[in-house]
């Protein structure tokens, strides 16, 4: 079935005008199926880029990357879905191009936050065209969901840290201004974020700060994040270990094209569109 063009319009002016916008209902029951059951084999065998944090009494996190080169159900929500259309319209784009997708799980009772932070900085690519799409495949209540700082995609890059340990592993220490203590004083800062059902998604752009609570103890809170690039996102090599890690990119020129096997067009506007 077609996009609507009308939501998918709405939608692309939250996205431009807030760096996020929520689709509700954006998979069918059979293509929320087919991503739990990647995830779930994703946890069931994680890859050598998986990392688990688990803590007494706080819960167990686990997040993976990069696996729809080993499991075929991503692929398929990937270049089957109407995902890529969406994509397009949010980012204003001729094309898209798949970059990578990342699992997130939350066991129940994990209270560990996921901090504020941008997502574009811990990457090897820059540009504006950038899009990631979090679907959860559990329903997710507003205190456990992502929650956004509305418009902060316009603004500064801010130093990307370690979520363990707090520590400037990527640009080195004074390169970007600090994220702002936005806790401290919510009420100072456009927050929005949303509850979600097992079928909805959020759509937001790599530089719109964002955080996420824990989940309730009978909860558990599994996502598939997939992240997509348009037109004008290129290569920017780093001296250091990105996350996720593209090896394979290591004779790729600065500012080249993501024109690369590992990065296929997944949709692309017709000629006759405006």
């Amino acid at each position: 079935m077609l996009p609507d063009a009308t939501a998918m319009r709405d939608a692309a002016t939250s996205f431009q005008r807030d760096g996020v916008a929520v689709v509700r209902g954006l998979l069918s029951e059979g293509e929320v199926d087919l991503v739990e059951r990647a995830i779930d084999r994703v946890v069931a065998d994680p890859s050598e880029l998986a990392i688990v944090m688990d803590e007494d009494g706080a819960g167990r996190f686990i997040e993976d990357f990069r696996a729809a080169g080993r499991f075929s159900e991503i692929a398929r929500i990937v270049t089957s879905s109407a995902i890529g259309a969406w994509c397009g319209e949010m980012m204003d784009a001729s094309l898209v191009r798949f970059h990578h997708d990342h699992v997130l799980v939350k066991e129940p009772g994990t209270r560990l936050r996921t901090p504020w932070h941008q997502d574009l900085p811990y990457y090897n690519i820059e540009g504006s065209q950038n899009v990631s799409v979090w679907i959860p495949v559990d329903p997710v209540s507003r205190d456990a969901a992502l929650e956004f700082v509305a418009g902060s995609h316009t603004g500064s890059w801010f130093t990307p840290r370690t979520f363990a340990g707090d520590t400037a592993r990527w640009f080195p220490e004074g390169t970007f201004p600090e994220v702002p203590d936005i806790d401290a004083d919510r009420d100072a800062y456009p927050i929005v974020g949303w509850g979600l059902e097992p079928g909805d998604a959020v759509f937001f752009h790599m530089l719109t700060l964002h955080a996420g609570g824990g989940v309730e103890d009978d909860r558990r809170r599994r996502v598939l994040s997939l992240r997509f690039v348009g037109d004008d996102m290129v290569f920017a090599p780093r001296e250091w270990k990105t996350s996720p890690p593209f090896p394979e990119l290591d004779r790729l020129e600065a500012g080249a094209p993501l024109d690369h096997p590992l990065f296929p067009v997944i949709w692309s506007r017709p000629l006759d569109a405006p």
